[in-house]
């Protein structure tokens, strides 16, 4: 039977805003109150998902959040209509507004963690939607990205889903951003590599001084018992403290890995030979081959990786058994960058083939193309039984674009996010989206 690596990439909120929200975030915080673009950064997310389905990549699509968040103001003691409760947010804790019409959901990464059925011990493919505790803006995701992926993933045969780990710093979970999954086929059992920036309750962990660590090991583990993994199948690395702290805020800011290999930096893990030879010899069990590829310091430093977003990009298997890599713009911007890239597919090694990007709205805001997509792996049978109409084709391209010519602003500004007027338009663009997408009731808005 067939298996496939599906990307499935989060469209761009209507209020896409540069809000600065993210503490160790660098992007997102350096480009904080500038003037955003909502219809082309969705228009540029869009370009990507199209150029993938047309290399012969399997691509979806993940419905962004309603924003702005009325409801969670209203938890936080604003009342009226919802008109006076932005009205008076707005006036009273600016701030609070800001986080409450963030369009974080965009970075689909984040959404959650998924292991396929060649791995779980019900033969299932398990999702577990992560809380994001650690910055509120994205803390209040969960409930919506939990109704939106069981509209997506719907029959129970197939697809198992678990709520948001308890939303308290012990159990902080940032999804698929600090996982990723080895195999030699996509539809056979595999390694899960599971990425922890701190330990709730060992302090024989060291943790960043600057900068929070989101992901903790406890949190995994909880992942990993929820999806029925067994123990020869899940690897747990720390992050490197001190990566952390020069703004590397998830490990797919400096690793990414796919199929059999693993690309990242020198400086990204804490006892990386031990890591490398545990994911060796346990995949080696299940019949693969693990291969690393590693930048070194010298080549690029962690701030050319950061501000590059180099590792922030998708490693692609093509038919051929080489790979693929989606980078965004800035990493031929970036001098060092570039002629380690040029370097790297000129090797005749694993890499073969970079692909630029244009995603400036998105890196601007902190996400570029891996931070974009969330990786189910799927067999054919589970394919099938996937939500059709989140599965990208041309007339879906044509109706989201349409769509998103129709809805979104050109130009938004943080005083835009006071304007009653901005709720109503998303309500309205995101109506017509589940009509599209086929999602039925999933928007707060629509249910109550």
């Amino acid at each position: 039977m067939k298996s496939y690596e599906v990307n499935f990439d989060g469209l761009v909120g209507p209020t896409h805003n540069y809000g600065g929200l993210s503490y160790g975030n660098v992007a997102s915080q350096s480009n904080s109150q500038q003037s955003s673009s909502p219809k082309e950064a969705a228009l540029q997310g869009l370009a990507k998902m199209k150029a993938l389905m047309e290399m012969g990549f399997q691509q979806g699509v993940l419905a962004p959040q309603e924003r702005p968040d009325v409801a969670a103001l209203r938890r936080l003691g604003f009342s009226g209509t919802d008109a006076q409760v932005i009205e008076r947010a707005a006036k009273e804790a600016m701030p609070l507004l800001v986080a409450s019409c963030s369009a974080s959901s965009m970075w689909v990464a984040n959404a959650a963690t998924v292991s396929p059925s060649a791995d779980t011990a019900d033969g299932r493919v398990h999702f577990t939607a992560a809380n994001l505790n650690c910055k509120y803006h994205r803390s209040i995701e969960h409930p919506t990205t939990s109704r939106v992926l069981g509209a997506m993933f719907a029959n129970q045969q197939h697809f198992a889903h678990h709520s948001a780990l308890p939303a308290v710093a012990q159990f902080g979970d940032e999804g698929a951003a600090n996982h990723t999954r080895f195999c030699r086929e996509y539809g056979e059992a595999g390694v899960e590599f599971f990425v922890f920036g701190r330990s709730a309750f060992d302090n024989r962990y060291p943790a960043p001084q600057k900068y929070p660590a989101r992901q903790t090991l406890e949190a995994s583990q909880a992942v990993a018992r929820l999806h029925g993994l067994r123990e020869d199948g899940v690897v747990y690395a720390q992050q490197n403290p001190n990566v952390i702290d020069q703004g590397v805020f998830h490990n797919d800011v400096i690793a990414v890995g796919n199929g059999e290999v693993l690309f990242y930096h020198e400086d990204a893990f804490l006892e990386t030979e031990q890591m490398l030879a545990e994911l060796e010899s346990k995949l080696a069990k299940v019949g693969g081959k693990f291969q690393s590829v590693c930048v070194p310091r010298s080549a690029v430093t962690v701030d050319d990786a950061v501000r590059s977003y180099l590792f922030n990009s998708q490693l692609l298997s093509r038919p051929d058994g080489s790979m693929l890599l989606i980078v965004p713009q800035e990493c031929q911007a970036n001098e060092r960058v570039w002629a380690y890239l040029q370097s790297l597919t000129s090797s005749g090694g694993l890499i073969r083939e970079v692909k630029v990007f244009d995603l400036k709205q998105s890196m601007q805001n902190g996400g570029g193309p891996a931070c974009l997509r969330l990786r189910v792996a799927l067999n054919e049978t589970e394919l099938a039984a996937v939500n059709p109409g989140v599965i990208m084709t041309p007339p879906l391209y044509g109706s989201l674009t349409a769509w998103v010519e129709k809805h979104y602003r050109d130009r938004l500004s943080e005083s835009d996010l006071a304007d009653p007027q901005l709720l109503l338009e998303c309500r309205t663009a995101l109506d017509e989206l589940t009509q599209i997408l086929k999602l039925g009731a999933v928007y707060p808005f629509q249910i109550n």
